[in-house]
């Protein structure tokens, strides 16, 4: 269901950049999102989301960017995908992170954004006008397993499409990379996986991988991924439950060694173990001496 508000602000203002991602400024224009991954964090109590299956679309939130943006005096990353994916489906039908991103481009704003959809395709040419600045998308990839990830993911494009959107951004000179992030304990905790995302992220034009090897649990989002691993992998919740409790971090399996192999793969392929930040142009006016 699509619930219209009226949105107070929009952007979420950090005082120091983010340092995995580097976001000065985080926008949602939706709350809530479509692509439904069984093990989303935004569940969670303290997000305040009851339901995450309505998705709260904030209707002013061009109007408001555009007043928000005006009235910046510090050039930031506006860093997009940490309480829905900003390709939910309900972009196909409000469009409104699309006129998100003329908006950007307008202030001459740096963007990251970070997604599971194909969908981001359709936005290249305005990202390429912001890429004067910087633009960065990061696909979401945790398995290159289609089969895995639609249990996983049920609704979100599935990885090959995501690589395929990898390529053709990178193509067109789009600095791509990935989030890989979560890796599952006791469902994409091995080698074999680490090393298929990282080849397909080499053949599709990666330049960097930002990964995290485990996951989080906390209240309801513990809740709603215990009910769908006792529907997809009947048995793994004991599992989970005899090795982490109630623990918030989550850590996977020989997560020492999978991140050895990471760090070999990633130097091997020519690719950063993270995102080369927004760096503003230093003022070339000279002062005066007098």
């Amino acid at each position: 269901m699509y619930i219209e508000i009226e949105a107070k602000s929009l952007l979420a203002h950090k005082t120091k950049p983010d340092p995995w991602f580097g976001f000065k400024y985080n926008m949602n224009i939706y709350r809530g999102c479509e692509h439904q991954c069984i093990y989303c964090d935004s569940r969670s109590e303290c997000y305040g989301i009851d339901n995450f299956n309505d998705i709260l679309v904030k209707v002013n939130a061009i109007d408001l960017l555009q007043k928000e943006l005006a009235s910046k005096r510090v050039k930031g990353t506006i860093g997009t995908g940490s309480m829905s994916d900003p390709y939910t489906f309900a972009e196909r039908k409000y469009k409104l992170f699309a006129q998100a991103l003329k908006v950007i481009a307008q202030f001459h704003f740096p963007i990251h954004i970070i997604t599971k959809s194909n969908l981001v395709e359709r936005d290249l040419e305005i990202l390429k006008e912001i890429n004067r600045i910087y633009a960065a998308v990061s696909f979401t990839v945790t398995t290159v397993n289609d089969q895995l990830a639609r249990k996983l993911e049920p609704h979100a494009p599935s990885p090959t499409h995501r690589f395929k959107a990898m390529e053709a951004l990178a193509k067109e000179g789009i600095y791509v990379g990935i989030t890989m992030m979560p890796i599952l304990p006791f469902i994409e905790d091995d080698l074999d996986n680490i090393k298929a995302i990282l080849y397909q992220a080499r053949e599709s034009g990666a330049r960097y991988i930002i990964p995290w090897f485990g996951m989080t649990l906390r209240d309801r989002q513990r809740e709603f991924y215990y009910h769908r691993l006792d529907e997809y992998f009947p048995g793994l919740k004991k599992q989970y439950q005899k090795r982490f409790g109630n623990s918030y971090y989550c850590s996977a399996n020989s997560a020492s060694d999978l991140e050895k192999t990471f760090r070999e793969l990633c130097s091997e392929y020519g690719i950063k173990s993270g995102i080369e930040h927004y760096n503003p142009e230093p003022d070339a006016t000279q002062l005066s001496l007098f």
